[in-house]
C-alpha cells in the first residue's frame, strides 16, 4: 500500500515537510511506502470553472503546463492521501489550494477517482488558524468519498522557524496518533474489500438553489 503526502509549503524542508516525515515513519512500521510531493513552491494556476475535464473525461486539467495532470495519476493511484499545509492568514497556502482545487475537480469530474481512499489533514502554525484549515482540508476529501480517520486531538501543530515543530510534544504525538490509525484504516480496508464489496457509485446530480 502506498500514501502520497502533499507538502503545501514552499519551504522544501521546513516544519510541513518534519510533520509529514514523522507520520511516515509511523505508516512505515506498518508496512506502508510514503512518498512526498512537494507543490508549496509550484506555480500552480486556479481552477476557472471550464468543466472540460468532466466533459472530455479524460482525467485531465485543460491547462497543461505545471504539476497537477501528473498529480491526478499519482493520486489515483495511491491508497491514502495526506494534504500539509502551513497557515497563511488562517487558511491554506495559495498555491497548494490552486493545485487542489484543479487535482480534486478533475478527479470528481471522472467518476470521482480519489473514492474510498483514505485521507488526512494536517496544518502547522506559528500560533493559530491550524484548526480553520485542517476543516478546509477536509472538505476536499468530503466531496469525494473520501475515508477520514481521527487522531486524539484535531491534526495541528505549532513552529515557526524550521524544526521547531519536533519541539511540539503534544502536537506531534496527535501526528503520530492520526497516522497510526489511519495506516489501521488502510489494511482494514485491503483485507475487507473482497469480504466487503463497496457501494456503488452513484453519480450526484448538479442543482441550483434557484431551481
Amino acid at each position: 500500500m502506498k500514501v502520497v503526502a502533499i507538502n503545501g509549503s514552499p519551504k522544501v524542508k521546513g516544519n510541513t515537510y518534519q510533520a509529514l516525515e514523522a507520520m511516515a515513519g509511523v505508516l512505515a512500521e506498518q508496512g506502508i511506502e510514503t512518498s512526498i510531493l512537494q507543490v508549496g513552491k509550484e506555480r500552480v494556476s486556479g481552477c476557472v470553472g471550464c468543466n472540460t475535464c468532466a466533459v472530455r473525461q479524460d482525467r485531465q486539467c485543460v491547462f497543461k503546463d505545471d504539476i497537477v495532470n501528473e498529480s491526478v495519476e499519482l493520486l489515483a493511484a495511491a491508497d491514502g492521501i495526506i494534504i500539509g499545509s502551513p497557515v497563511y492568514y488562517a487558511g491554506l497556502n495559495g498555491s497548494l489550494k490552486s493545485f487542489l482545487d484543479r487535482v480534486f475537480y478533475v478527479c470528481g469530474a471522472n467518476r470521482s477517482l480519489l473514492r474510498h481512499k483514505v485521507g488526512m489533514a494536517v496544518a502547522v502554525a506559528r500560533r493559530d488558524g491550524g484548526t480553520p484549515t485542517v476543516d478546509q482540508i477536509n472538505k476536499y476529501f468530503q466531496i469525494t468519498e473520501m475515508i477520514l480517520p481521527s487522531g486524539n486531538y484535531w491534526t495541528s501543530v505549532h513552529g515557526g522557524a524550521p524544526g521547531e515543530v519536533l519541539q511540539d510534544d503534544e502536537g506531534m504525538s496527535t501526528l503520530r496518533t492520526a497516522a497510526a490509525n489511519m495506516g489501521w484504516v488502510m489494511r482494514l480496508i485491503e483485507h475487507g474489500k473482497q469480504a466487503v464489496p463497496a457501494p456503488a457509485f452513484e453519480a450526484r446530480p448538479r442543482t441550483n438553489f434557484i431551481r
